[in-house]
């Protein structure tokens, strides 16, 4: 059912709920200063209530990495882990939700077990769905940032993708949008490599097999600000954070339209989002059935 274009819809991204960082980078210790987020349950739960109040209600909701602050092991993991779900237990049950896994949900370098260890608790690292004759896939952007202690997966990440796109392209679908963790870029394709983005050569290789699938956009965060450019055609997405926020942008989430010919979106910020909802325009575009 899901294979065949019904009309414009929407979906909601948010990223870096991050559990645990505000503290931590407000006492400028971000290994062992996550003991408290408080913060981050009222802003998270600020999101959830946003969400459910939209109408038309979205398609589903994708959190983009970085649920929890803790690192594998650490020692507020559990915790924060149990203090995010249960906030997001009360997100709209005709909402699906998406996760998507962060560096600091598998570790900087995940091994098998940190890989297995998230999969228990929020599903599965990489994935792909339908939506409407939109194709979706979700990847585990650790394994192409350093994938040195399970190199295996990386290899079938790899292989699974490629066989993914060519499903897409079997199925001749209406866009294929992808969802990950660590931005290619940030604002330029060809950028130096940094923390925030995809080392160069690997950068390379997976934005020209995006830009020969057709791919039409990549949805990130990691950046815990606004960012985003584009190659060939493949725009870039970077969202802020939905917790601690290390540029100028507010907490917040990116509504997304998905019509016919193109893919609009637009940063809320979450007391933006909360009192006034979607703004007219974009509510238009989803009008505009078939």
């Amino acid at each position: 059912d899901e294979y065949e274009w019904k009309g414009p819809f929407y979906f909601i991204q948010g990223a870096d709920p991050q559990f645990g960082l505000i503290k931590a980078w407000a006492v400028g210790d971000t290994n062992n200063g996550d003991d408290e987020w408080k913060e981050e349950i009222k802003l998270t739960e600020q999101a959830v209530q946003a969400v459910n109040k939209l109408n038309p209600k979205p398609k589903f909701f994708v959190l983009c990495g970085d649920l929890i602050h803790g690192m594998p092991g650490s020692q507020w993991r559990k915790d924060q882990e149990r203090d995010l779900k249960n906030v997001l237990k009360n997100t709209d049950q005709n909402i699906p939700l998406v996760f998507v896994s962060g560096n600091h949900d598998i570790g900087n370098a995940p091994t098998r077990e940190t890989i297995d260890n998230y999969c228990k608790s929020w599903g599965d690292d990489y994935f792909s769905f339908w939506v409407g004759g939109v194709f979706f896939l979700v990847l585990n952007s650790q394994l192409y940032f350093d994938s040195s202690k399970c190199p295996e997966l990386k290899q079938a990440q790899d292989v699974w993708l490629n066989e993914q796109l060519a499903v897409a392209e079997k199925h001749k679908c209406k866009h294929i949008i992808v969802f990950q963790h660590i931005p290619l870029f940030l604002r330029e394709p060809d950028e130096d490599h940094d923390y925030f983005n995809l080392e160069k050569s690997v950068r390379q290789e997976i934005m020209e097999k995006f830009h020969k699938a057709g791919i039409k956009a990549v949805f990130s965060g990691h950046y815990h600000r606004n960012a985003g450019g584009s190659y060939r055609g493949l725009e870039m997405v970077v969202t802020s954070a939905i917790g601690c926020q290390l540029g100028e942008d507010t907490h917040g989430l990116r509504v997304v339209v998905v019509t016919d010919e193109k893919i609009v979106h637009r940063y809320y910020s979450l007391d933006e989002l909360s009192s006034q909802g979607m703004e007219k325009e974009l509510l238009d575009m989803l009008a505009k059935q078939i």
